[in-house]
């Protein structure tokens, strides 16, 4: 394989790059516990993106594990789960923004730094905005479906060196926000850095 990116993406930042059909993407949680909130688009024309709805849908599941197909609206296969070493990622919970900050944990959080700020400032050099912001992949994050229905935001599942590969279906932007929020376990009140490997074959 030969590598196109190996980068160390520090915690609260964001990340953005162009891969191809076929590349291997690598998505590492280095210290453990730390949530990777993600977006793809279709490199040449961004209205196929991904979406929580299809893929839930035609998984029959709201977690990601090995063989997942990361799907867009009209079920095109965007990514595949090849490996993790992570028993399950979410679908379900989002990004945290400025907003569901101030909504869940008080107005004092607003001025803090958001998943879907990190979104906005990588999204702005392709000519995308706020509406091309829709519901995310968190890998590494761990949200349980209660019995009564509700979502949990507890205790990663994660530890540090954890992995997550997946396989390009076809040429893709892909986003991540290396999750700044630290109102909640998600990145065991204290972000850290992780690593994004892209690799194609020689």
């Amino acid at each position: 394989m030969t590598v196109l990116c190996d980068v160390v993406v520090p915690a609260r930042n964001p990340w953005t790059g162009v891969v191809p059909a076929g590349a291997s993407v690598g998505i590492v949680d280095l210290a453990g516990n730390q949530a990777v909130d993600f977006l793809a688009y279709d490199a040449h024309d961004h209205a196929i993106r991904y979406s929580a709805q299809a893929t839930v849908a035609a998984a029959g599941n709201v977690y990601l594990r090995a063989g997942s197909v990361l799907r867009s609206d009209d079920s095109l296969p965007l990514m595949t789960v090849v490996a993790t070493d992570c028993a399950r990622h979410d679908t379900l919970a989002g990004a945290c923004s400025q907003e569901s900050n101030s909504l869940r944990y008080g107005h004092h959080t607003r001025p803090q730094h958001a998943c879907v700020d990190n979104f906005l400032l990588a999204l702005a050099p392709h000519g995308m905005g706020k509406r091309d912001v829709v519901a995310n992949v968190n890998w590494f994050m761990n949200v349980p479906v209660e019995p009564d229905g509700t979502l949990g935001i507890v205790d990663g599942i994660s530890a540090p060196g954890l992995s997550v590969r997946l396989r390009a279906e076809r040429d893709l932007l892909l986003v991540v926000s290396n999750c700044p929020q630290v109102n909640n376990p998600c990145n065991g009140f204290d972000p850290t850095p992780v690593r994004v490997v892209v690799e194609v074959p020689s």
